[in-house]
């Protein structure tokens, strides 16, 4: 029997996992499919040195920090196959070298019998070209301290690149949280299985450019488990975008109702509301304080803008919307709370953000057919006390918050999570750029996922295409300008431009 095995190629896997499940699929292919363990390390260590190869072909002088683990066994693969190449190769050891044993041991030994040059780590050269982090991989729980720190400060110091093997020392596995102090390689290699943390939180900071190597593991094997999570990214979600039929008019597209912009923030309503006909939807009203309506007419011709002044106004306009995207620059005074109200009793489908979703958190409540959008520190107070400490915990948080509160859920921040109802495990969105850490960024969001909803597509599709249109956006801004600057109003050419694919 042939048995399929998972690829190495330029396209990353969109399956994400734990360390423990990627242990497990590396127990099954040693168990039951007779892969032996040293053969696994052996593919490991000839996967990172071709990428050395391929990714710096110049360089010739490595330094390779060994731990005591098999992420150390790895390491000292990768020295022993450049040093027969004809590289100057030297191996600095952390930990006591008398506690590496088993397949890690038997690659040690190879390295010393060879009388490769072996010494415990104490600095690491000037006359470097490319540092192999080899220290740890996915087994840390615990900060850092003593010479692990001192080893990952020297190779942070360093003017050499770094390839960190699986996972950069310091950097959780599973949160994507530093713990103490971690790598900032260039290039990340993960083995079998991608690991989750390479992708939200600190992650993507610390692993530079993932890259990955199945090992020759057979594709059998990953059946065994669910992902914990998914890769998600404008590349792929772009093909839910349909061309549109020629005998169109705006009805076909929907009507979004932005309600927000209370008293001195009436532009994070109309950035929401620019975004979601920028996005495509047919019609797009704003429901506003009186003082902001002829700013938004004078800046957006195109948008509906009404003054109301609570509940009895807004509910005329409630009935004409398909949806309804509430909270940006809302407050939560006795005006907000009164237009909170009358929309929670609409039943329109509705994106919930910024203030609205501090008035959720007030009075729980839990829906199927709405999209929350909280950031770190709101997700915080809809969890409440005793929850998971959000940022370190940013899968399980998505989740919890959408069990809870039902619907569709986007935990904001680096590698954006989405938790949708069903089996589906969470999706992790892998693009965007520091430059959306910027005021407005999480109101055009909310637009962009309201438009798209507007349009008929589906809860969790238009909160998975809007969450990485959005950050696709970001991205083309940010390379006619910069990243740091960087405004909201910047994206609603790119949101156009990406959501009419050439």
């Amino acid at each position: 029997m042939t048995l399929r095995t998972l690829p190495d190629n330029a396209e990353l896997p969109r399956a994400l996992y734990t360390a423990a499940q990627v242990r497990e699929f590396d127990r099954l292919a040693i168990e039951r499919f007779g892969i032996a363990g040293l053969t696994l390390m052996e593919r490991a260590g000839q996967a990172a040195f071709d990428l050395l190869r391929r990714r710096w072909p110049a360089a010739r002088r490595l330094v390779v920090l060994a731990g005591t683990g098999n992420n150390g066994g790895d390491g000292f693969v990768v020295a022993r196959l450049a040093r027969a190449a004809g590289w100057e190769v030297l191996v600095l050891q952390l930990g006591d070298r008398d506690r590496l044993h088993g397949d890690a041991g038997a690659n040690a030994a190879r390295w010393q019998s060879a009388a490769g040059p072996w010494r415990p780590f104490d600095a690491i050269p000037d006359d470097v070209d490319v540092i192999i982090d080899a220290m740890l991989g996915t087994g840390l729980e615990r900060p850092l301290a003593g010479q692990w720190s001192a080893a990952v400060a020297a190779v942070n110091a360093h003017r050499a690149p770094c390839l960190a093997l699986d996972v950069p020392t310091g950097l959780h596995s599973e949160s994507g949280v530093i713990l103490g102090d971690a790598v900032v390689a260039a290039v990340t290699i993960s083995f079998i299985g991608l690991k989750l943390g390479l992708f939200t939180a600190d992650g993507p900071d610390c692993a530079g450019e993932v890259e990955f190597a199945g090992l020759g593991v057979p594709a059998v094997v990953y059946a065994s488990s669910v992902p914990a999570a998914r890769r998600i990214d404008w590349h792929k979600q772009a093909e839910r975008l349909e061309p549109r039929r020629r005998n169109s008019h705006k009805g076909h597209f929907g009507h979004v109702l932005v309600v927000g912009g209370n008293l001195g923030f009436g532009g994070a309503a109309r950035i929401a509301a620019e975004a979601a006909l920028r996005v495509g939807s047919g019609l797009v009203s704003l429901a506003t304080r009186a003082q902001h309506v002829a700013p938004a007419l004078a800046t957006r011709p195109e948008l509906m803008v009404h003054a109301v002044e609570g509940a009895a106004d807004l509910r005329p306009l409630l009935e004409r919307a398909n949806v309804v995207a509430v909270g940006p620059g809302l407050g939560q005074d006795t005006w907000a709370e009164s237009l909170w109200g009358a929309v929670c009793d609409a039943g329109r489908r509705t994106v919930v953000d910024a203030d609205a979703l501090r008035l959720l958190a007030i009075t729980p409540q839990r829906r199927d057919d709405w999209v929350l959008t909280p950031h770190p520190g709101e997700a915080t107070l809809l969890l409440g006390p005793g929850a998971v400490e959000v940022n370190s915990r940013r899968i399980n948080a998505a989740v919890q918050l959408q069990q809870r509160y039902g619907g569709s859920v986007v935990l904001k921040g680096v590698g954006s999570v989405v938790a949708s109802a069903g089996s589906t495990p969470p999706a992790v969105c892998c693009d965007g750029n520091p430059g959306m850490a910027s005021g407005g960024m999480g109101d055009a969001l909310t637009g962009v996922i309201a438009g798209l909803l507007a349009q008929g597509m589906e809860l969790r599709d238009a909160t998975e295409t809007g969450v990485c249109l959005h950050a696709a956006a970001a991205d083309v801004a940010a390379t006619t300008g910069g990243e740091r600057g960087l405004l909201a109003g910047d994206l609603a050419d790119q949101l156009r431009r990406l959501v009419n694919p050439q």
